[in-house]
């Protein structure tokens, strides 16, 4: 309930305020759980050391700096999405390569977005969906109902539909078989049976929904992610589908696959270091997991 209400405290506060006063205030906010959060501080450094270990203490601290205050902002446009509309798209939205889901929707077999928690990632389906693309979002539940229902609710106000990651196999299926989108992120195992492959050079889980979904139905990849730019604007990007010529070994398969996918992930992660709103510690130890290992890599 604490959870709950902390939200709708949130979103009724940035639906009275104009936008640019929402996130000045969401960033003042942030930077004072910025200096209490010492866990999501820890964790956050130690990805950024991961992904440029050349980089000094400063450049570090500024990008982590970044990442809470991007994060604050994404919460600001979360609340907001009852005025998102194709208004805001036209003026707020720069949509670049929509002709590969065009092209790839009238072959008839869906399209499987791959995204990541950058930018914001939440936004860019509400983009999706009010463009009139048939638009399904693989989500983990929260584990309280209320924040879970006031998620969903903001996301299905404006068309996008929830695939809840417990029941994701057979309603993706469904979704990808009668020619939708879905969208999954590409860069958090949350089920615990992920492929081990090096991200940035250390060894780490990823999920393999996506290569899965794609070798079962055929359906093509298209990277796609939502990138705030400096001036609170942001650009939707498809990147062309991932090819891929499946072999008669679906184990090697699934293999190729993600590790395709994470390359295109690191390369935004990379350009956009800031905007990756991991508070998590990302890598682990393979070692402590080989139980729920399904193929080392």
């Amino acid at each position: 309930m604490y959870y709950y209400l902390l939200y709708r405290i949130g979103q009724f506060i940035v639906l009275s305020l104009p936008l640019k006063l929402a996130y000045k205030l969401a960033v003042f906010f942030s930077d004072i759980h910025y200096f209490f959060a010492k866990q999501d501080r820890i964790n956050v450094t130690e990805n950024l050391k991961s992904i440029f270990p050349e980089k000094n203490e400063h450049e570090i601290s500024r990008l982590r700096l970044q990442t809470f205050r991007n994060f604050a902002k994404y919460l600001v446009d979360f609340f907001r999405f009852s005025k998102i509309d194709k208004e805001f798209i036209k003026k707020k939205v720069k949509v670049e390569n929509a002709h590969y889901i065009n092209e790839c929707l009238s072959k008839g077999k869906g399209v499987i977005a791959l995204s990541a928690h950058i930018g914001n990632w939440e936004l860019g389906g509400i983009v999706i969906a009010l463009l009139e693309y048939p638009f399904f979002a693989v989500a983990l539940p929260h584990r309280h109902k209320k924040v879970n229902d006031f998620f969903n609710h903001q996301r299905a106000m404006k068309g996008m539909k929830t695939i809840p990651f417990g029941r994701a196999a057979r309603q993706s299926l469904d979704a990808l078989r009668e020619n939708n989108i879905v969208a999954l992120a590409g860069d958090r195992d949350f089920s615990g049976k992920g492929l081990v492959l090096d991200f940035f050079g250390r060894p780490t889980f990823l999920p393999v929904g996506v290569a899965a979904f794609a070798l079962k139905t055929g359906s093509p990849i298209i990277p796609g992610f939502m990138i705030r730019n400096n001036d609170d604007t942001f650009t939707l990007r498809f990147e062309a589908p991932i090819e891929y010529i499946p072999t008669q070994s679906r184990d090697s398969d699934l293999v190729e696959i993600t590790r395709r996918c994470k390359s295109i992930i690191e390369s935004y992660i990379k350009k956009y270091p800031g905007q990756w709103c991991m508070f998590k510690k990302f890598w682990v130890d393979p070692k402590n997991h080989e139980k729920n290992l399904w193929m080392p890599v």
